[in-house]
């Protein structure tokens, strides 16, 4: 992330986050991916605040856009599934935890 403006607003989210304030961190990071939707790191603490949020579906939208953006990531597929579960999606679930499995043991989804 090259923009300076944009790293603030990901400060200010990731600020807003660790004081538990939960919505102004959700604003913020949607402002983040508002202004660059190729900001991973927005979309991933933007599913994960949504997550917290307990707005399950869109959370889970903003895990598949993280892992669109970086399929190799494992963090990412973690959290995915994580969001599944949450969602009672155990296929989905099992599914983005095998491409973490896979990950974790020094393989590629996306060659």
């Amino acid at each position: 992330m090259s923009d300076p403006a944009l790293q603030d607003l990901f400060d200010d989210a990731n600020g807003h986050l660790a004081l538990g304030e939960l919505d102004e961190a959700v604003a913020l990071y949607r402002r983040c991916v508002d202004l660059d939707p190729e900001f991973f790191d927005g979309w991933h603490a933007l599913g994960m605040a949504l997550l917290k949020t307990g707005h399950l579906k869109e959370a889970i939208g903003c895990g598949l856009q993280a892992v669109t953006l970086r399929p190799n990531d494992l963090l990412a597929w973690t959290s995915l599934s994580q969001m599944y579960v949450r969602d009672g999606n155990i296929p989905e679930a099992e599914a983005a935890k095998g491409n973490a499995r896979i990950l974790s043991l020094g393989g590629k989804i996306v060659k």
